[in-house]
């Protein structure tokens, strides 16, 4: 008997285009909504195909991709244990799917089926791109990996890599696809997991190398030398090889005490970067200050090895140079709690220029040797400077509202649903200029047409402008968000009601919520800009770059 494909709360709220918050409200409102088959009470599984038949009969939308359909078929082939060894041998079929000798290991010929039209639809990378993402939902708690942002970030500041990137923990291989290089060496500790790596770099069309063990208990790259290497290993392991590695090569800068496995991964990086090389590590905010971790730290600092600390997305950034034989080491490390303009520092400071945020390292070898990036940003150098650029800028804010008088008039309304019901209202397959856009935690707007994320779970409307102007729709929707009880998580869209006026009005109408919406950014930038006065000012004060006067 074939395998009934299932599903998760996650993946019904994603087909049915909703919150789990629905999802958990339609198992408690309706008793006949399908029960589940399997899983456990914390995360059932459900049938797909009573879920698809429950929906379709109340009228939901449901749209179950082509992807998804593979994803649940794959999911349901065996238990979730095995999944990771699952998802790496689609990746082998899909890299390898048009070598006449190569065999697949599954017995499955109707997935194999939907993998092929999956991949000529869409490409092979692409598609195993979707079920890694897939994978990476349903094992959130199991998995780490680097958010697609820092990946990027981090890759910029040891960039642009022409040559060969090593990655001693490359997890599913993001900060290697990230990279550049011309050549990438990855490593983590999971087979299955390297397996998914692998065929995400050979997808992607990289030259690669990847192994599946330990780098620090077994280094499978031992004496080669990388041109970068970038890397976000795990945090607070215990168990990470201290009693064997006591007096191993790789400790240049001393031996990373128990408590600290962060510190045997910095000098593993620099042990594995030519000199001159640049690395970038991920840390947590703890391996800055930590008492039993400041003998390291201060070396790294006296030899020149740690460049620069940055606070990026609640952790740091290690940026190192593995120092060249008889280079003079700088004399002041980068410590940057704001990450918005660390990349022109990282370079300006790189280069010997100063640059805000450069620590004298004299200044820091102390009994702590704390290179917490927080406790440096109100070192402003330039404060009076800032305090009167800011200030000048403050007092230019002016905001304006739009000129608005009192009605008696009550109009009548239509609902969301009534207009996508008589085509005044259609929803968009993607995303264009003028188009409206919504979501609970996203006050609606109208699309500019310029790149932007617009997520999967967002609303998406699009007027017929002889009928419906997107302003005045996007005004009623923010209205309608603003006006929902505090503790909703998400709002009925179609249920939201739109006053019935006249082609004209609306847009006078739209026009006014356009304008109440650069009044409330203009409010927003002036707070800003305040708290940022009141800082500067407070700096100055105390380091003597400003003194009480006119001026």
């Amino acid at each position: 008997m074939e395998e009934q494909a299932t599903v998760t709360a996650a993946d019904i709220a994603r087909i049915a285009g909703v919150g789990r918050a629905a999802v958990s409200n339609w198992r408690r409102r309706y008793g006949d909504f399908p029960p589940p088959v399997g899983g456990t009470a914390s995360s059932p599984f459900f049938s797909l195909d009573a879920v698809e038949k429950w929906l379709r009969e109340r009228g939901k939308p449901v749209e179950i991709s082509l992807g998804d359909r593979i994803w649940q078929r794959l999911r349901n082939l065996g238990d979730d244990l095995a999944l990771g060894d699952r998802v790496g041998r689609v990746g082998s079929y899909l890299s390898r799917r048009h070598t006449w000798s190569f065999s697949p290991r599954y017995d499955d010929a109707e997935l194999l089926e939907l993998l092929d039209r999956f991949a000529d639809e869409r490409g092979a990378r692409e598609a195993y791109e979707f079920l890694c993402e897939r994978y990476v939902e349903a094992h959130s708690r199991q998995l780490s990996v680097t958010a697609g942002p820092v990946a990027e970030l981090m890759s910029r500041l040891v960039g642009p890599a022409p040559g060969v990137v090593l990655d001693p923990a490359c997890g599913l291989g993001t900060l290697l696809l990230a990279s550049g290089g011309t050549r990438l060496l990855g490593q983590v500790d999971d087979p299955a997991t390297s397996c998914i790596a692998a065929h995400r770099l050979l997808l992607a069309g990289a030259d690669m190398e990847m192994y599946g063990a330990d780098a620090l208990s077994m280094d499978s790259y031992e004496g080669v030398l990388a041109d970068t290497v970038v890397c976000d290993p795990p945090f607070n392991e215990r168990e990470w090889g201290y009693d064997e590695l006591v007096g191993d090569p790789r400790w240049v800068y001393g031996q990373p005490p128990r408590g600290e496995p962060e510190l045997a991964w910095v000098q593993h990086c620099l042990a594995h970067v030519k000199p001159g090389g640049l690395v970038a590590i991920r840390m947590p905010p703890a391996a800055a200050g930590r008492r039993t971790g400041r003998r390291i730290r201060g070396n790294l600092l006296r030899a020149g090895a740690l460049r620069a600390v940055v606070t990026v997305g609640g952790a740091d950034l290690w940026l190192l140079r593995r120092p060249e034989p008889g280079e003079r080491p700088p004399s002041r490390v980068l410590l940057l709690a704001d990450p918005s303009t660390v990349e022109e520092q990282w370079r300006d400071h790189l280069r010997g220029a100063e640059v805000p945020g450069a620590v004298r390292i004299i200044d820091l070898l102390d009994e702590e040797i704390d290179l917490s990036p927080v406790r440096y940003q109100d070192r402003d150098e330039h404060a009076g400077e800032a305090f009167l650029e800011v200030r000048r800028y403050f007092e230019g804010i002016r905001p304006e509202l739009p000129s608005l008088a009192v009605s008696d008039e009550k109009p009548s309304f239509v609902t969301i649903g009534e207009l996508l019901k008589s085509g005044v209202l259609t929803v968009p397959e993607s995303v264009e200029e003028g188009d409206v856009v919504a979501s609970p935690s996203v006050p609606a707007y109208v699309h500019s047409g310029e790149t932007s994320a617009v997520e999967p779970t967002m609303s998406k409307y699009r007027t017929d402008p002889e009928r419906l102007d997107a302003a005045f729709l996007a005004g009623c929707l923010r209205a309608a968000g603003q006006l929902a009880p505090a503790s909703s998580t998400r709002i009925d869209l179609r249920r939201t009601r739109i006053p019935r006026l006249p082609i004209e009005t609306q847009r006078a109408h739209g026009e006014a919520f356009t304008r109440l919406s650069a009044f409330e950014a203009a409010l927003r930038e002036a707070a800003e800009s305040g708290l940022e006065l009141v800082r500067l000012g407070l700096t100055g004060l105390t380091e003597g770059q400003l003194r009480p006067g006119t001026g």
